[in-house]
């Protein structure tokens, strides 16, 4: 990067920066673990703010990197070339809710859980739960395109979002989609954002959907003991001729370490847990979680609880939103992927994802969204030197690629970013990776906005 002593004089009056050491090495990763060196942070408070700063740094050739909360799993917010991190916190007012459109509009530091919290106390939802929830920020949500446990019933964040304020890499503003629930004004500007990982422009409002808030809404869980009975479990939920709300996995290395980490959970079986969840009229409901319960006994479950309260329910979801935490405490050398396989094959995989470790002599565990088939794979290392993390490399390249002979994809909610790039070409194809860089180049001529993030050579 140019002299940064003479680009912070230029921004200072433009934005609030810093290149104070200790914000500088806040600002120099995310969850991935993957680092890179800032040379400025950035801390726009508007709109107006961050076009100043994007003008100044394109007419610089300078790199910027967008910045949530720093939840971000595959590198998409480490500044890997230097340059200017945007760190889009400050922008975080919730500044409308419309209970008749049924529509909010939020800046980009707005988190995820803030928002839910405040659209449920005026009688709507906002589907969209990722495990972070109560850490992620709108603005990555949106750049990543996150899902999480409802998708099985309501999708990702590519489902809401009605429109952005999007701030271009050269300071031009444009603002895509429409408040309204149809817009096919020209091509689809907002799908082609939501999702792009900050390379295409910088966000800096977001218009999304709500729905109703759910009459109601049940938790089941089914423990076995059986592996195989495991796997059957899953298959006989994916059966019934119900969509649930949620529907997750976890199998048996996963549970342990939950186990482990939280005082509040006990194993109810040893091989594997089916949880889910079904939201309507209350009558509905238990029509759905009976079906579930019959399915699952049938397949082999040991046990099948009905969450009867508020407060076993929210033990069970936590314990389910503490499985990454309890995973990363007992194993801090691992490699976390989060694959999609069709859910006819979700079980499958998950035997896979064990052999495939096995054959590069290490374990990993698997659990995630059997109702979706995303499938969150964690390859373990005990060590984490070169050697074991050679193979640990080698053995996620064979999961994405049984991922793909699947049918399958490389991401379903975290992005590409840094650390699935090089494995870009096993899905898509020189055209079409063509066709996408074309786009970025369009938009973003002098490659400053997030460079090398999903195409290493951007």
């Amino acid at each position: 990067m140019e002299n940064a002593n003479e680009l912070r004089e230029a921004l200072a009056p433009l934005c609030p920066v810093s290149d104070e050491p200790a914000l500088l090495r806040a600002h120099a990763t995310d969850k991935s673990g993957l680092v890179g060196t800032p040379g400025l942070v950035a801390s726009p408070r508007s709109t107006d703010e961050v076009v100043a700063v994007l003008r100044e740094a394109n007419a610089r050739g300078v790199p910027v990197v967008p910045r949530g909360a720093g939840t971000g799993r595959c590198g998409g917010a480490v500044p890997e070339r230097g340059g200017i991190v945007l760190d889009l916190m400050a922008m975080s007012a919730i500044l409308e809710i419309d209970r008749r459109e049924a529509i909010a509009r939020v800046e980009p530091g707005v988190i995820l859980g803030d928002l839910q919290r405040a659209v449920e106390a005026v009688g709507l939802w906002f589907p969209p739960d990722p495990a972070s929830a109560d850490d992620c920020a709108m603005g990555g949500a949106v750049a990543t395109s996150a899902g999480g446990l409802r998708g099985a019933k309501y999708g990702t964040m590519k489902h809401y979002v009605l429109g952005l304020t999007v701030v271009l890499p050269t300071g031009a503003v444009i603002r895509t989609g429409a408040r309204t629930r149809k817009s096919v004004t020209g091509y689809d500007m907002t799908s082609l954002f939501v999702g792009s990982e900050g390379t295409l422009g910088v966000v800096t409002e977001i218009t999304v959907r709500l729905l109703p808030l759910p009459e109601s809404d049940g938790t089941l869980v089914a423990w076995f003991d059986d592996e195989d009975a495991a796997a059957r479990g899953v298959g006989a939920a994916l059966d019934v001729p119900v969509v649930p709300r949620a529907l997750e996995f976890v199998d048996a290395r996963a549970l342990a370490a939950v186990a482990a980490h939280r005082d509040d959970f006990e194993l109810g079986g040893s091989a594997g847990l089916v949880l889910l969840e079904c939201d309507g009229a209350p009558e509905a409901v238990e029509r759905e979680l009976a079906l579930f319960a019959d399915a699952l006994r049938a397949a082999g479950a040991v046990f099948v609880e009905r969450a009867t309260d508020a407060e076993a329910t929210q033990r069970l979801w936590s314990a389910r939103r503490g499985i990454s935490p309890a995973v990363t405490a007992r194993w801090p050398h691992r490699f976390s992927e989060d694959v999609c396989v069709p859910r006819a094959h979700f079980v499958e995989m998950i035997g896979d994802l064990h052999a495939i470790a096995a054959r590069h002599g290490l374990s990993a565990l698997g659990f995630g969204h059997a109702g979706d088939g995303n499938i969150h794979a964690s390859i373990l290392m005990e060590r984490g030197d070169d050697e074991e993390r050679s193979r640990a490399r080698a053995a996620v390249a064979d999961v994405f690629r049984r991922a793909l002979e699947l049918g399958g994809t490389l991401s379903a909610e975290h992005g590409i970013g840094m650390t699935k790039r090089e494995f870009l070409p096993l899905e898509l194809s020189e055209d079409h990776r063509a066709a996408q860089v074309a786009i970025k180049r369009a938009l973003d001529p002098n490659g400053i906005l997030n460079p090398g993030k999903i195409f290493p050579a951007t």
